[in-house]
């Protein structure tokens, strides 16, 4: 027989403090066993006591959710599968709720919806658990969208503006620049306190390197945690995923800081929904999707809130983003989330094809909170000029038909086709809010009548060195603000300096 040494002493202790404490009593656990296994679901027999998102534990180390239960057999959707996992592999109920690891030690970092690191580096050292499933605050603890979060991409900021706290919708065809619009709000957040997490569902491998190198590259990386579930993972880990990324946020949320969280994207966490749904012999609905999806994504959009005072004041913003086929908006899923979220940000395929980039369709977007958080001067400026804008776009329409117009008329349309070379902006170029307000007060003053399309972009360059150089802060009054803008734009313009 081995001898113990001085090092077995505290395990001797700890056996002595379990001989105490020990009391005998009955005990029960149910052992379950896997009836069949396939396209990642499992079929498990003889767990009565399983209930929806109980999680399952097999003897080779696998988990499962809780997805579906009969009279007789348990569904359950895979999160983790090993190799060995086969039909007869014994199960167990764990007894606890599926959370993910959160805090600060996760920023930065690339994790699955697990909370496992797929980046390369070492498993974060954290100690908070939050559940993935948790409800959405209460009424009683939400405040009113009273502050802005800007995305830096001009067309969005000044005319669909979007506060913390809101829902905004971002809906369009293929490629025509969702992620572009995401990808770019979320790096114009580095230098404003705000929090971001992408979460990335069901794409290629390639689009995912490529969204964070993306990031890297720009240094929003170190602001930001990324949650993957690549088309090649497991349905249950894709089906989690926004879930959490939602639990990550709300733990920094619920500590009084704003979040950023971006859902990229929601047409194939339904996808996936429906085909879990169907492999679990779930009645089909409408487009076969079952009849809970309007309550999957529901639940997911009503917990990113701002909360008052009393609950830590911090703010949950989500950008949800859609695919729709052939501009088609009556589609089943897109009328969900539009009539879940606050307002739609919604880019048009024509525009894309014409070189229109940003490709957002103004008069299909829309931001039913937005304007109540937006800057006082932002706000009084845009008003003016999407006006105009919006009377630029029925007034082009005649033109098409080579009809004569009148000199107000043709002086409308000149004004729309400056203000449509504004607000064209290259990808990871994102705008201060003072660049926003100098260019509308230069605009509705008339600094660009007259300016030829070729030298609009040097102007705005003006106003952007104004901008990074102090000289023009949204700090002054009304009149002092008119004045510098004015001031700078025509002493730079007579030096000749360029930006």
């Amino acid at each position: 027989m081995a001898t113990l040494s001085y090092n077995d002493a505290p395990l001797l202790a700890a056996q002595a403090l379990w001989l105490e404490t020990y009391r005998p009593a009955v005990r029960v656990s149910e052992r379950g066993g896997i009836v069949s296994i396939g396209d990642g679901i499992v079929w498990v027999k003889c767990l009565p006591s399983a209930a929806l998102e109980d999680v399952i534990r097999f003897e080779d180390g696998s988990r499962a959710l809780v997805f579906q239960l009969t009279r007789e057999l348990v569904g359950a959707v895979l999160l983790q599968q090993n190799g060995s996992l086969n039909s007869g592999t014994a199960a167990y109920l764990s007894g606890q709720g599926l959370t993910i690891p959160t805090g600060d030690s996760i920023l930065g970092r690339v994790i699955d919806p697990l909370g496992t690191p797929i980046d390369g580096l070492p498993a974060p050292e954290t100690t908070l658990l939050r559940r993935i499933f948790a409800p959405s605050p209460p009424i009683t603890a939400r405040d009113f969208v009273s502050s802005p979060l800007y995305t830096g991409t001009t067309i969005i900021d000044t005319m669909i503006p979007i506060g913390k706290g809101q829902r905004q919708l971002i809906i369009g065809g293929s490629g025509t620049g969702k992620s572009s619009i995401a990808v770019d709000a979320v790096i114009n957040q580095l230098n404003s306190g705000v929090r971001c997490i992408y979460v990335l569902i069901g794409h290629k491998r390639s689009t995912v390197v490529s969204i964070i190198g993306t990031l890297r590259a720009a240094g929003a990386l170190a602001n930001t945690t990324v949650v993957v579930a690549e088309a090649g993972s497991l349905p249950g880990l894709k089906y989690l995923a926004p879930f959490a990324g939602c639990a990550v946020a709300e733990e920094w949320m619920q500590r009084g800081m704003d979040t950023l969280v971006v859902y990229d994207d929601l047409t194939l966490h339904a996808q996936t929904y429906r085909e879990l749904s169907l492999l679990l012999r779930r009645p089909p609905g409408r487009e076969a999707y079952p009849g809970d999806i309007f309550f999957l994504h529901a639940r997911l959009l009503e917990r990113s809130t701002c909360l008052d005072g009393v609950h830590g004041g911090g703010s949950m913003t989500a950008l949800p983003i859609i695919e729709i086929q052939q501009g088609e908006l009556s589609a089943y899923i897109p009328t969900n989330l539009i009539s879940i979220t606050d307002g739609q940000i919604y880019l048009d395929q024509d525009l894309f094809a014409a070189g229109l980039l940003p490709a957002v369709d103004v008069t299909r977007s829309v931001s039913r909170i937005g304007g109540k958080a937006q800057h006082e001067r932002i706000k009084e400026a845009a008003g003016r000029m999407k006006l105009d804008y919006l009377q630029f776009l029925e007034l082009e329409l005649f033109t098409r038909f080579g009809s004569r117009l009148e000199a107000s008329m043709e002086a409308k349309i000149r004004r729309g086709r400056l203000l449509r070379e504004i607000l064209r902006q290259e990808r990871m170029a994102p705008l201060p809010a003072e660049y926003q307000a100098a260019w509308l007060t230069a605009f509705n003053e008339g600094c660009f009548d007259g300016l030829p399309p070729a030298e609009v972009s040097s102007r705005l360059s003006l106003l952007a060195k104004g901008v990074q150089t102090g000289h023009l802060s949204l700090d002054d009054d009304h009149g002092a603000w008119r004045k510098a803008v004015a001031a700078w734009l025509g002493q730079e313009a007579t030096s000749g300096e360029a930006y």
